[in-house]
C-alpha cells in the first residue's frame, strides 16, 4: 500500500516505509493505561510522506534511517492528518 491510497479510519494490509524523521519519545496515560508514544515520518517508494504512531517497545526499535513495514496495520486522523499505527492487532518489522 502506498501514502497515497490512505483513507481514514481504514486497515493498512502492508506498508513499507523509510523512517526520515523521528520526535521524542513521551509519556501518556488514560482510562486505557499507560506507556511510551512517539511520532515519526516515513516516506514510501513514491516520496511522499506520512506520520506513524510508534507505540511503547517500538519507540526504541525504530530510528531515523530504518526502512518498516507495518502489517495489518490502521490509518486513522488526528488533527487533520493522516497518520499510521500498528492499530490493536498489527505488527511492525524492521526491514533494513
Amino acid at each position: 500500500m502506498k501514502v497515497a491510497e490512505l483513507r481514514a479510519n481504514t486497515p493498512v494490509p502492508e506498508m513499507t516505509l523509510e523512517v526520515v524523521s523521528k520526535e521524542e519519545p513521551r509519556k501518556y496515560a488514560n482510562d486505557r493505561g499507560s506507556g511510551t508514544v512517539c511520532n515519526c515520518a516515513g516516506k514510501d517508494e513514491d516520496g511522499q510522506e506520512v506520520r506513524v504512531t510508534l507505540w511503547n517497545e517500538q519507540c526504541e526499535q525504530v530510528n531515523e534511517g530504518n526502512t518498516i513495514q507495518i502489517t495489518e496495520g490502521w490509518c486513522s486522523e488526528f488533527r487533520g492528518q493522516l497518520q499510521v499505527s500498528t492499530g490493536k492487532k498489527g505488527q511492525l518489522k524492521i526491514v533494513k
